[in-house]
């Protein structure tokens, strides 16, 4: 089987979990023996690119020319079984399904995000769930809101990409949805149930932590969307052993004068492996319906459970491995007291849902068996 990862790749200076995940998929379908094309473009090219492209750049995602000559190309050379496309904003564009197709080539395309119909890619505006376009024919309130990088010039290119590749989004072969949250925001596009199969992402193995750990960790960007502001403000009303803090972000100030609280600011890799495997629990208090936070199959890879709030893909991935709870910091206070007591009774139960659900060898049987689907319809 030979595949096509389509994805334009975020800048280096923006950490991506789509990037390591595309990479990660790459590694395990070679693996598998799968022989892999990619097709990637870089937000990191655009400073460098020849004038020429520079004109075309701000309507490169509803139409990006140079990305489908060089696909076309591809695929008369290459000849593949599957594209499967990952982000293609700013420099791909959702033409490249249109492409694709010309040549015969079925589609595949991971949702990580909610772009099909919301121009930032979150639901989540001014600190609240927005979705104010969702069901209009042309999404104007991202202009009026700027919603796209702060700039109306770039929402209303972004706008009309939405509009325009309604079409486009509706004839692809199959969606991977990260969460039945995701599957549920595709079907409200009109995208057919048949379309879509559900299958999350995978973490490598880092083995069970036989210490069953102490106090709570929260691990990512300190932005009210991620819930640290609702993390501090259930911590003030009933503190429950030790909060232990690794992120940055506009919030770090409070976060680091919040009492109680151990701040570590950011952390490399090998440092947050150590801190989760000290911990007891990770607490994933987002407010933004938040389609797949890796983090909380890291924790239970190592046999952590997870304290999380009733957003987006969040539920599903705690399963039964840890407490889901409003995002209020009542409720949230009233899981960390439920929490600090039932940790330790969940450390087999958090890694079992892991080795279940979110290892490699089941998320990759899941994914060949979705390429192999979708040659067989096309």
């Amino acid at each position: 089987m030979k595949v096509v990862i389509a994805h334009n790749r975020y800048s280096s200076a923006q950490p991506s979990g789509e990037n390591t995940i595309v990479d990660s998929d790459i590694r395990q379908l070679t693996a598998a023996g799968v022989e892999v094309v990619p097709f990637q473009r870089s937000s990191d090219e655009i400073p460098t690119l020849p004038k020429s492209e520079k004109v075309l750049l701000p309507v490169s995602p509803l139409y990006a020319p140079r990305a489908q000559r060089e696909l076309a190309a591809l695929i008369e050379r290459e000849r593949p079984d599957v594209l499967h496309l990952h982000n293609p904003y700013p420099l791909l564009s959702p033409w490249v399904v249109r492409t694709a197709h010309k040549y015969g080539v079925p589609v595949v395309q991971t949702v990580h995000n909610y772009r099909q119909s919301c121009a930032n890619g979150l639901y989540f505006r001014d600190g609240h769930i927005c979705k104010d376009c969702l069901g209009k024919a042309f999404p104007y309130p991202a202009i009026q809101h700027s919603c796209y990088r702060g700039s109306k010039a770039q929402s209303i290119v972004m706008a009309s990409t939405i509009a325009a590749h309604r079409g486009t989004w509706r004839s692809l072969d199959q969606f991977i949805a990260l969460t039945p949250a995701i599957a549920e925001h595709l079907l409200t596009l009109g995208i057919r149930e048949d379309q879509i199969t559900v299958k999350p992402n995978s973490i490598a193995d880092p083995g069970m932590s036989a210490d069953p750990g102490q106090g709570f960790l929260f691990v990512g960007r300190l932005t009210e969307e991620k819930g640290i502001g609702l993390l501090l403000d259930a911590w003030a009303k009933q503190p429950a052993g030790t909060l232990t803090v690794i992120g940055d972000g506009p919030l770090r100030d409070r976060v680091a004068s919040a009492p109680g609280v151990e701040y570590l600011g950011q952390q490399d890799q090998d440092s947050v492996r150590e801190a989760r495997r000290a911990t007891a629990a990770l607490i994933v208090p987002s407010t933004w319906l938040d389609p797949l936070p890796t983090v909380i199959i890291e924790s239970l890879a190592v046999g952590r459970p997870v304290l999380g709030t009733a957003m987006g893909g969040i539920p599903y991935l705690i399963g039964d491995a840890g407490w889901v709870v409003e995002p209020t910091p009542q409720a949230l206070a009233a899981g960390l007291q439920q929490a600090a007591a039932e940790a330790p009774a969940l450390t087999e139960r958090a890694r079992d849902r892991y080795l279940r659900t979110f290892t490699p060898e089941v998320v990759l049987s899941q994914l060949l068996n979705i390429y192999e689907k979708v040659q067989m319809v096309r």
